[in-house]
């Protein structure tokens, strides 16, 4: 029996569906808009992609949307005073500068300067400290927008045996902290894991997210296991034969006839990244406008 396919695309279109009547709801309470700036540096064309797809979401969420660019030479020092005034610019709700930046930067120390209230992405050391600690904070985007997914094809965690494949600061580590949180029992697998299949076929539900075109093969999946492939791989015209070029760390083809459910590429995880990155912003934004009413009442009482 194939695998139910999970559409990450309606479930995303009904994310941002709420959070655009959200804004509304706040702009009427607060008077404000939630604002999102993104920064890149340079002009990577895959991140200018990315970095428009995000900028039109904003305005469809009725955001305000702050598109900043440097160029692919600017220094530690240029960037990070870009990173300076947004956190500075009451306007502003959320910032995310785009990764990767160019080769001589910093990057994880660039991310470091966003400040935590304003930090969409959930990158900084205070977010991820709240996450590892179980406490309230901005998540990253796309590790909250798996739970989304499962959430949504009504998976149990608690219990579970989740096995994560990756171990990257943006998805492994606060994906395996996630599922942590709702009681599963997690594995992170790495490029040093021994017998990475067995270990794969233990799992209940399996995250595959490492950057290699089909790396999960069918025998690496047990049989009923739900599959979230969050690999984004662009093949060559060689690879791709009759393929639209673009293909995930899982073998969708094998996978798909022993799964019980299964992300596909594209059309799976991708669109609820830019869904929670707006849902982040928003949560931002209502920080930021309670840490201002707040602050106005200590000042009338003095």
């Amino acid at each position: 029996m194939s695998a139910t396919i999970i559409d990450g695309r309606a479930i995303a279109a009904r994310v941002r569906a709420g959070v655009a009547g959200e804004v509304e709801t706040f702009k009427r309470e607060t008077g404000r808009v939630p604002g999102l700036a993104t920064v890149l540096v340079g002009e990577d064309p895959a991140s200018a992609v990315y970095v428009g797809g995000k900028q039109r979401a904003c305005l469809e969420a009725g955001m305000a949307p702050f598109d900043r660019r440097l160029a692919a030479d600017a220094s530690f020092e240029e960037v990070a005073a870009q990173l300076e005034g947004l956190n500075a610019d009451t306007a502003v709700s959320g910032v995310l500068l785009q990764l990767p930046v160019p080769e001589h930067l910093d990057g994880n120390a660039l991310t470091s300067m966003v400040a935590a209230d304003k930090d969409v992405d959930g990158l900084t050391p205070v977010n991820a400290g709240l996450l590892s600690l179980g406490r309230p904070g901005l998540r990253p985007c796309t590790p909250s927008g798996v739970m989304e997914l499962l959430a949504d094809t009504g998976v149990r965690l608690e219990g579970a045996e989740a096995v994560v494949v990756g171990r990257s600061n943006l998805f492994g580590k606060p994906m395996a902290q996630m599922l942590l949180a709702e009681s599963a029992t997690v594995t992170v697998c790495h490029s040093r894991t021994r017998d990475l299949r067995e270990v794969c076929a233990r799992a209940d539900i399996l995250i595959a997210a490492v950057g290699r075109p089909r790396l999960i093969q069918r025998d690496f999946v047990k049989a009923g296991a739900v599959v979230i492939d969050v690999g984004m791989n662009r093949l060559t015209p060689e690879q791709a034969a009759n393929s639209s070029g673009l293909v995930g760390d899982v073998d969708f083809a094998a996978v798909v006839e022993v799964a019980s459910a299964i992300t596909p590429v594209p059309g799976g995880v991708g669109p609820l990244t830019i869904a929670f990155l707006l849902r982040n912003t928003l949560q931002a934004a209502r920080y930021q406008a309670e840490l201002e009413t707040m602050l106005a009442e200590v000042d009338r009482e003095f």
